[in-house]
């Protein structure tokens, strides 16, 4: 039976790590009724759902109004817990949730296994560097996830928006004002403060596939994977710079997400470790520059045409 604890715990960390907020489409039409998802599990899959005693915060924030959501307002279907809302004026918006936070205690196999799982290398080299492996831990962890979705066609800066969460993702410019093709720039706060050198992992699913020379190219490994016909493009890994801050490429339309797991030692009480997660999800659209392109060429030559057909006519008449 004491064998089977550790098993236990370890079954309870992965199935029920990663918090996203996710819509069906981040793009809604002004004055509509709505739907955020709470996944709390992996991107794909929520696992179970979220205690309404557990948010400390809910908030949506457009054209420069914060209205902090009361709780009771979620509902819960198939390990999902969903908030049904109204969209308001056109404007790109930003929805928020934090968590109080909470305590677990795991041996050291258990603690090591979740490091390994959830990619939290700088930890897991540590105690490998320090001989410590063999310590048990005692983590407080919270979360702390964002998303941002265009309502209308009209851009507001709202998606600039820092909630004061301990650990938050704030882009430096308007997702909605790019495509397939741009790079997006993204600062990564820890208590207000830009965190350098902390590893970020970037992924994406994608509505429509690459060849695997184009996904390699990208991405550096991994080939498309089909999930609920969507293709999940593969994830990458990088780190922030001094200033906090690190670059997106968006090679490609479809749902993106960044995370990451703040993990560092701990002296409150009886801890040894404290967590800090977040999350950030948005969508992003084709390029139509080829389609722009393609008009401008058709514009182009009906206009040769009209003045051709405009001289040819004029010099006839002039005779």
């Amino acid at each position: 039976m004491k064998k089977l604890i550790p098993l236990l715990i370890a079954i309870l960390i992965f199935s029920s790590h990663d918090m996203y907020l996710k819509l069906d489409t981040y793009f809604l039409s002004p004055n509509s009724q709505a739907k955020i998802k709470l996944f709390n599990g992996t991107f794909d899959k929520s696992e179970n759902v979220i205690d309404r005693d557990r948010m400390i915060d809910v908030s949506i924030v457009g054209n420069g109004v914060r209205e902090r959501i009361d709780s009771t307002l979620w509902t819960e279907k198939d390990s999902m817990t969903l908030l049904n809302f109204k969209t308001g004026a056109p404007g790109t918006y930003v929805a928020g949730l934090s968590t109080f936070a909470r305590n677990l205690a795991m041996d050291a196999q258990a603690f090591n296994d979740y490091l390994a799982h959830d990619g939290v290398t700088d930890m897991l080299e540590w105690r490998k560097s320090n001989n410590a492996l063999d310590q048990n831990a005692n983590e407080k962890y919270s979360k702390h996830v964002k998303t941002i979705f265009q309502v209308g066609d009209k851009r507001t800066n709202d998606w600039s928006v820092n909630l004061g969460y301990p650990i938050e993702f704030i882009p430096l410019s308007n997702p909605y004002n790019l495509e397939e093709g741009d790079t997006l720039n993204v600062r990564l706060l820890r208590s207000g403060r830009p965190l350098a050198n902390q590893l970020i992992t970037i992924d994406s699913e994608s509505t429509h596939s690459h060849t695997s020379s184009d996904t390699e190219a990208n991405h550096g490994h991994d080939h498309d994977t089909m999930d609920g016909g969507h293709h999940h493009q593969g994830s990458i890994q990088t780190r922030t710079n001094s200033h906090g801050e690190l670059s997106v490429v968006l090679t490609h339309s479809g749902i993106w997400y960044l995370r990451t797991i703040h993990l560092v030692e701990s002296n409150e009480g009886d801890l040894t470790h404290e967590s800090n997660w977040a999350t950030l999800t948005f969508e992003v659209t084709h390029s139509h520059s080829g389609t722009m392109q393609y008009a401008l060429w058709l514009g182009g030559l009906a206009l040769l045409g009209f003045l051709l057909f405009f001289f040819k006519k004029n010099k006839k008449l002039s005779k």
